[in-house]
This record gives structure tokens, C-alpha cells and sequence, in this order.
């Protein structure tokens, strides 16, 4: 499977449930004179039914009209995407993907009528996470809630909104598919080649434009920012309905906290080998690993003995064929730990520990 860049059920469940307690109420009785009861009990569970549907809809419609207004559009270049409101002082996450290699953008927020000017803070493709800020912050910019994606379950439901094929403030439903699933982005599109850990699967429906906007689920709060849709290269690499990705919230505050309060990332927690490698092939034309193109002086292969025109075939107990297979090895480990790399160097196999660094 390909990728590309590019909430609560509760009453409804409740309510199916409570249909089955009343219809084993009423099944359990044996008295031939019940009969005016069941048929009261009939009538009071179809009444449940679409009371339950309101209070749903009801729920959809307070997230939306509670979290709409945080998220904006961003226009970056001739490109379009989308935007979560920080913080009351303008400051607007998205992907690093949206913004590409722009420094100045248009925004429209919900209660501006007239394209605001933002400009760059800073942007972290390894994330594909970015932050930029408001020229001038209007009256009743309203943040966003972000919450603790530690806690998001499968199966809750969670609304996209954003900005898909430039439909500004549009919303999708679905529910949570998966959770900690560790995606590589294609680099094709203008997708950052980013390998991201622990992110949030989804059935809501994310399109081109939706990059950069929220996941959210009926408590309001966003959970993710959703980033990217799966693609079946079967289908001509068109979209495969229903598997779309968005980057937790919690690393999001990580990383915007530190972007807004020093200007970079400071403290990734990501791990590195501290190399630049390629992916080479043996004899069949197979991927056989990955080659060390240049070592880090002092890094962490440096120090373990790791030298240019080695190929890494093994980080701990993961094949490394290319170099997707170790980022997403390394994507699984955090900086200070120790791990066994297994390399040729002139025909011989090798091993070394490594203590990783951090990217």
C-alpha cells in the first residue's frame, strides 16, 4: 500500500442496546394477557430509535459549529491546504507539506471575510508538521482543543474537517480504523518523504486540501492532523476509499510547543543512525539494503565503527532491504537506544552496537 499527502456513536449503541433489553423484557413474558404490554414495549423501543438518531445529529452539529471556526485555509503558492488554530495569539499548525518551500500565505479563517497574510515560524518535514502565524490576529480567532491521542480508541467516531479540493470548512464523518500505524509518505505530489510513527487510521474521507486540518472527535477536541490517504497502485494509484492517516495530536503540541517557543525543534524524539544511505540492489534487481553513503562525524555510526560503502542489512531484529524499511525500523525506536546493526563491509558480514541519536 501507497500514501499520498494530500465521533460518539454512543447514543446510537446505547440505544440498539436498550431495544434488546426491552425485547427480551417482553419475550420473557409468558402470560397470555400480556399482550397490551408488548405491544406498549413495541411502541416505546421504535421511539428510542429516532430519538437516539437526533441526539447523534445533535452531537455532529455542536462539534462542527465548536471547532469549524479553528480551522482555516492556507494558500501556499498556487497550492491549497488547510490549517488548526493554535493559539489566541494566531499561531496555525499544518503540514510541512502544505506550506513546501513558501515563507509568506493567505489565510482565511471562519470569521474574516478577506484573506489574512501569515507568515512562516518553521517547518519540520520530518514531521511534516509546520507552524505559521497571523500578520495581525482578528477579533474572536477562537483555538482549537487538542487531545491526549494516547487515549483515542478504534471504533471512535471522529469527524475531518477542512479544506478537500478547495471546499473550504467542509466535514466528513468515520470512524477511528487503527491506531500506531507507522506510514512513509511519497515523496511524489510534493509529499515530504517523511516516515511517521503512531499515527491515527481513519474511515472519514481525506482528500487534497484536507492536509493540515483536524481530526476531531465528539468531545471537540482535535486528535490528529490528517495528512495522508492511502493509494492502491492496482487502481492506477487512485485513492483507496477509507484509509486515510493523520499524525497523533499529542506529537503535534510536541512539536509546536517547541517551534513557537524556540523557533525549531529542539527535542524531536526520533531516532537516527546519523547517516545518509541508498537503497541498493543484488543481482535479481531486488532491494538487498542500504548503503552508507556518508557517515556523521561523531554520530552515532560514527562511533560504533559504521563507515561510508557499508550496507546495512538488519537494524535489531528487522531486514532492512531500503531505505524506507529503515526509516520505519528506526521510526520504532527512540534516541539512546541500543541497538545491533548488521552490515557487509567488502563481502563480510559485520555486526555493531549502536546507541542511536536523535534526527
Amino acid at each position: 500500500m501507497d500514501v499520498t499527502r494530500i465521533p460518539a456513536l454512543r447514543p446510537l449503541v446505547a440505544a440498539a442496546a436498550l431495544c434488546c433489553s426491552l425485547a427480551l423484557v417482553s419475550g420473557c413474558s409468558g402470560s397470555s394477557s400480556g399482550g397490551g404490554r408488548e405491544e406498549s414495549t413495541t411502541r416505546a423501543a421504535q421511539a428510542v430509535a429516532p430519538m437516539a438518531a437526533d441526539d447523534l445529529e445533535s452531537d455532529y452539529q455542536k462539534v462542527v459549529r465548536d471547532v469549524l471556526p479553528s480551522v482555516v485555509q492556507i494558500q501556499a503558492g498556487d497550492d491549497l491546504g488547510s490549517g488548526v488554530v493554535y493559539d489566541d495569539k494566531g499561531h496555525i499548525v499544518t503540514n510541512a507539506h502544505v506550506v513546501g518551500d513558501q515563507t509568506s500565505f493567505q489565510v482565511s479563517t471562519a470569521g474574516s471575510e478577506d484573506a489574512l497574510t501569515a507568515r512562516l515560524v518553521y517547518s519540520y518535514p520530518e514531521q511534516d508538521l509546520a507552524v505559521v502565524k497571523l500578520d495581525r490576529v482578528p477579533d474572536g480567532l477562537k483555538a482549537a482543543t487538542f487531545a491526549d491521542s494516547s487515549k483515542v480508541e478504534v471504533g471512535q467516531i471522529v469527524l475531518a474537517m477542512g479544506s478537500p479540493l478547495g471546499l473550504s470548512s467542509s466535514v466528513t464523518q468515520g470512524i477511528v480504523s487503527a491506531t500506531g500505524r507507522t506510514v512513509t509518505e511519497n515523496r511524489s505530489g510534493g509529499g515530504t518523504g517523511a516516515t511517521i510513527a503512531n499515527m491515527v487510521q481513519t474511515s472519514a474521507a481525506i482528500n487534497p486540501g484536507n492536509s493540515g486540518g483536524a481530526l476531531v472527535n465528539l468531545d471537540g477536541q482535535v486528535v490528529g492532523i490528517p495528512t495522508l490517504a492511502a493509494t492502491d497502485p492496482n487502481l492506477g494509484n487512485s485513492a483507496a476509499p477509507g484509509i486515510g492517516f493523520a499524525i497523533p495530536s499529542s506529537m503535534v503540541k510536541t512539536v509546536a510547543d517547541q517551534i513557537i517557543k524556540d523557533g525549531k525543534v529542539t527535542d524531536s524524539g526520533r531516532a537516527a543512525l546519523d547517516i545518509t544511505g541508498r537503497t541498493v540492489v543484488d543481482g535479481q534487481l531486488q532491494p538487498a539494503g542500504v548503503a552508507v553513503v556518508e557517515v556523521k562525524s561523531g554520530g552515532a555510526a560514527d562511533k560504533a565503527g559504521i563507515r561510508a560503502g557499508d550496507i546495512i542489512t538488519r537494524l535489531g531484529d528487522t531486514d532492512i532491504t531500503t531505505i524506507t524499511s529503515l526509516s520505519e525500523a528506526l521510526a520504532a525506536q527512540q534516541p539512546g537506544d541500543r541497538v545491533s546493526v548488521t552490515y557487509t563491509r567488502n563481502g563480510s558480514e559485520n555486526k555493531a552496537d549502536v546507541t542511536l541519536g536523535e534526527q
